[in-house]
C-alpha cells in the first residue's frame, strides 16, 4: 500500500496496524470487514458441509483475498473456485491445492500450464471447441460437462449433448471427464432450481465419474437435497457467505440467520441541503450497486457516539463518489455506515481492506488480487 491506496491517508501498514478506524490513518470513505463476522461465517459453512456429507470449493472470487482463502482451507474446504484463468494462477500461487476452474476453459497454453501443477486443476467444456482446445494442449486434464439452461449462461442445454461431448472428450488422449457441474443462481424460483438440478443429476447418472457438483449462495440446500448420493463426491462453489451482507443474500442464503454480515463501508456525510436529505461520499466507484443499493446503518456523531440510521433512510441513488440519502438526520461531517449487497462487486473496488475487531481496531490488512 502507498498513496494510491484509497482509504488510507499517507501511512506505512505499520502505522496502520493496531489503529482504530475512527482516529487513525483514513480517508473516507473506507471498507472494512470485521474478524469475528468472518470467523463465524467460515464456521457456520464447514459445519453445513459437514453434517451433510458434502464437500465445499469455496468462490475465490468473491474475496480473491490470500488470508481469506486460506482460512476456508484451514476449516476444512477441499478445494477453491475459480472463474478465470487469472484467478487460477493466483490460486496456484498461494498453493492452492485443488483448484475448480467453473468455467469453460479453451486456452490450450492455460491448459498446459494447468496440467504442470503439482496439485489438482478441474475445468469444464460445454462444446466440441473445447474438445479440440484439449486435443491441441496434448496434456493429462480432468473435466467436467457443464450443464445449463434456456437463457441462461454456459453449459450443455440438453441430455443427449451432455452424453456426446462427454463421449467426444473421452476420445482425446489423457483426458479424463470426472463428472457433470452446473450454476442455478441465476434463476429465481426454487421449482426453476429443482428442475434444473433434476437435468444435473441426469447428466451426472448419464455421463458418470465422481464429482457432481452445483451450489451458488443462495439455492446450495437445494443442491444438496437434489444431488446428494448421485456420485461419490457432491461439491457445492459457495462463495458469498464468507462475508454475507444486508441486501441481495440477507433474504435468499438458506444459512441467513446464522450469517454475519462482514463488511461495512463508512463515509463522512458531505452536505445535508434539505430537510431529511443527505450526501454522503461513497458511490459507484466505491459501494456495489449491481443487486440493489447499499443500506444505511448507522449514524457516527462528531463527538464518536452513534445511532441507528432513521427507520426510513435509504439510498435512493448513486453517482460515482456520492450517496444520495433521503429520509436521514444526519449534518455534514457525521459517518454515515453502509451495509452492501453483493460482496462479489464489493471486494474489486478496494486494493486494501482493513480487518478490524468488534471495538473498529485494526488487525490486519486484507489485500484484494483482481
Amino acid at each position: 500500500m502507498d498513496w494510491r491506496t484509497k482509504g488510507f491517508w499517507l501511512p506505512s501498514p505499520e502505522e496502520v496496524i493496531g489503529t482504530n478506524l475512527f482516529d487513525g490513518p483514513f480517508s473516507w470513505p473506507v471498507m472494512v470487514a470485521k474478524r469475528s463476522a468472518l470467523a463465524a461465517n467460515i464456521a457456520t459453512m464447514a459445519g453445513f458441509c459437514a453434517r451433510h456429507g458434502v464437500w465445499l470449493a469455496p468462490h475465490g472470487k468473491t474475496t480473491m483475498v490470500r488470508s481469506i482463502v486460506d482460512a476456508q482451507l484451514a476449516a476444512g474446504a477441499w478445494g477453491v473456485t475459480v472463474a478465470t484463468p487469472n484467478q487460477a494462477l493466483i490460486a496456484a500461487k498461494w498453493g492452492v491445492p485443488r483448484i475448480f476452474m467453473a468455467n469453460e476453459l479453451l486456452d490450450p497454453r492455460v491448459l498446459r500450464w494447468a496440467a504442470s501443477l503439482d496439485g489438482e486443476f478441474y475445468s469444464y467444456v460445454d462444446s466440441l471447441e473445447g474438445v479440440a482446445a484439449l486435443r491441441e494442449a496434448s496434456i493429462p486434464a480432468s473435466v467436467l460437462i457443464e450443464m445449463g439452461y434456456q437463457k441462461g449462461r454456459t453449459g450443455c442445454r440438453t441430455l443427449d449433448e451432455a452424453v456426446e461431448l462427454a463421449a467426444a472428450a473421452r476420445a482425446v488422449e489423457g483426458v479424463e471427464v470426472v463428472g457433470v457441474s452446473g450454476f442455478e443462481g441465476q434463476l429465481t424460483s426454487p421449482g426453476e432450481v429443482r428442475a434444473f438440478l433434476g437435468l444435473i443429476r441426469e447428466a451426472s447418472r448419464a455421463v458418470g465419474g465422481p464429482v457432481v457438483s452445483a451450489g451458488g449462495s443462495a439455492f446450495f440446500d437445494l443442491v444438496v437435497e437434489e444431488l446428494k448420493g448421485v456420485a461419490p463426491q457432491l461439491i457445492l462453489r459457495s462463495g458469498c457467505y464468507v462475508t454475507h451482507e444486508h441486501g441481495l443474500y440477507a433474504e435468499s442464503s438458506p444459512l441467513a440467520g446464522s450469517l454475519v454480515p462482514a463488511l461495512e463501508v463508512w463515509a463522512q456525510v458531505l452536505s445535508a441541503p434539505e430537510p431529511g436529505f443527505a450526501v454522503a461520499g461513497a458511490g459507484r466507484r466505491d459501494v456495489p450497486h449491481d443487486s440493489g443499493l447499499p443500506v444505511p446503518l448507522v449514524v457516527r456523531g462528531r463527538d464518536g457516539a452513534s445511532r441507528a440510521a432513521d427507520g426510513e433512510a435509504r439510498v435512493e441513488r448513486l453517482s460515482d463518489q456520492h450517496a444520495h440519502l433521503t429520509g436521514l438526520t444526519a449534518r455534514p461531517g457525521e459517518l454515515v455506515c453502509f451495509g452492501i449487497s453483493h460482496p462479489c462487486t464489493a471486494f474489486d473496488k478496494w486494493r486494501v481492506i482493513p480487518e478490524v475487531n468488534d471495538g473498529y481496531n485494526v488487525v490486519a490488512l486484507l489485500e484484494t488480487c483482481f
